[in-house]
């Protein structure tokens, strides 16, 4: 949830015991941005959600459930997601006497969730953002240009959240990108690179940019690697690379990221960077 940076009361003739709180400041959540932003960044999303699902189901309170769980109750903050709308959260968990008064009804499926013997249905308010968690973020953002080795798992993973399978969520909790899980599926989906390059250290290419698509820069192509072999093998697959820089700076997983460039005419001396160029015969 959001930070609470601090809040005060007062009194106004109008509206009595007015509470002002001052929270972090976050940007409005846009999905077809977010679509165009790289996987990396759409998993880091997913992640912080699945953080807060876990949170709101065994929160101080209780399992608490959002009844407006919609993309604008929520904000980004530093590549993470928060909700910033707690007005309609409730910790009530339905009453029941049947597993027919234990009915979900969604848009596109419904659920019937067992009636417990203290009279209230199971793991309701959990399910509950669970199912829109799924529909409205896990459906659009995890699945979408994912690394081809990892689309099998995560298929797995959105169906079962799909099918309010708890261990949906924990397979998807216990694939937090680590450095071996990282290096596992880059071996995987890398090849070995069949041109030979010309590695120049301690150099720059400041221009000679193209545009790709997802990029870290809008005016260039910048993306995150795991190795020189994957940049070697990015710039291959596209005609006009000719060049890439390798950067000091990394994404939140550790992945480096890399400047591709269409040519190689002017170099630069830069003690953070290494430049690999094409060899031509």
């Amino acid at each position: 949830c959001f930070q609470l940076y601090g809040y005060c009361y007062q009194d106004s003739n109008d509206i009595p015991d007015t509470l002002t709180t001052i929270t972090e400041l976050g940007s409005p959540l846009e999905m077809i941005q977010l679509l165009q932003t790289s996987w990396e960044d759409r998993f880091r999303i997913c992640l912080s959600l699945v953080r807060l699902l876990h949170y709101l189901a065994h929160s101080p309170l209780g399992s608490v459930t959002l009844l407006d769980f919609r993309p604008r109750q929520f904000v980004i903050v530093d590549g993470e997601l928060k909700v910033t709308d707690l007005d309609d959260a409730s910790i009530e968990e339905s009453s029941c006497t049947t597993n027919s008064d234990c009915f979900m009804e969604f848009p596109a499926r419904n659920f019937t969730l067992p009636c417990s013997v203290e009279g209230r249905c199971q793991s309701m308010n959990e399910k509950r953002n669970l199912y829109n968690a799924y529909r409205f973020f896990f459906t659009y953002l995890l699945p979408h240009s994912a690394p081809s080795s990892l689309r099998p798992l995560l298929d797995k993973i959105v169906n079962a959240t799909g099918n309010h399978n708890k261990h949906g969520i924990a397979k998807y909790l216990l694939f937090y990108p680590s450095p071996s899980v990282n290096s596992e599926f880059t071996q995987k989906c890398v090849k070995s690179a069949n041109t030979e390059y010309r590695r120049m250290p301690e150099a720059f290419i400041p221009d000679e940019n193209y545009r790709c698509w997802p990029s870290y820069h809008h005016k260039g192509c910048l993306l995150s690697v795991f190795d020189v072999n994957e940049a070697m093998e990015i710039c291959d697959s596209y005609s006009q690379c000719k060049a890439f820089v390798l950067t000091n700076q990394t994404t939140w997983t550790g992945r480096q990221l890399v400047f591709f460039k269409m040519a190689s005419n002017h170099i630069v001396p830069d003690p953070d960077k290494i430049t690999y160029v094409k060899v031509t015969d």
